[in-house]
């Protein structure tokens, strides 16, 4: 757990914070109090952000901790949002194979978009990927997440299939 207070001034160095935190997986149990699951590579994440945090002139501690009372809820808070960020995906997911489904209507069946797709959809692999990672205590919505990528692997082969048929009539 990180206990932390930066400056109030300029206010990019508590947002920072924050997104440093967000991008760890970390949650907060408390304002400027924020835990992660035990592990060496969060313990040196925390460090070197607790580092931050002094060189900006704030203050912070690092705790190691085990929860005597409550675990449950901590457990559901962080899967809470592991979850958010996989129907976040979801929801990014369904906009791709909207895309996907515009190229479709537009009869615009070219390698450019096909590439353009490629490049989104291989963002999107990326993104679950730092998200599973971070999900170290089984959050339910994984498996959604994956279902979801998977219709946007096949909605892209299919829409690759047709790119190409339409290069050998041409």
């Amino acid at each position: 757990m990180l206990v932390y207070r930066v400056p109030g001034e300029p206010t990019r160095l508590r947002a920072g914070v924050w997104r440093k935190l967000k991008g760890l997986g970390a949650v907060y149990v408390q304002t400027s109090a924020a835990a992660l699951p035990a592990s060496p590579a969060a313990e040196r994440a925390l460090r070197s952000l607790r580092n931050e945090i002094l060189e900006m002139g704030g203050s912070g501690l690092l705790l190691a901790s085990d929860v005597v009372a409550g675990e449950p809820e901590l457990v559901g808070v962080f899967n809470a949002a592991r979850d958010d960020e996989y129907e976040e995906i979801v929801d990014r997911c369904e906009d791709f194979v909207r895309q996907v489904q515009k190229e479709y209507d537009a009869d615009h069946f070219t390698y450019a978009e096909l590439e353009e797709n490629d490049v989104d959809l291989a963002k999107l692999k990326g993104w679950f990927d730092k998200v599973r990672s971070r999900d170290v205590l089984g959050a339910a919505g994984v498996g959604h997440a994956e279902e979801a990528l998977a219709r946007c692997e096949q909605a892209l082969e299919d829409y690759a299939s047709h790119v190409y048929s339409r290069e050998t009539e041409g």
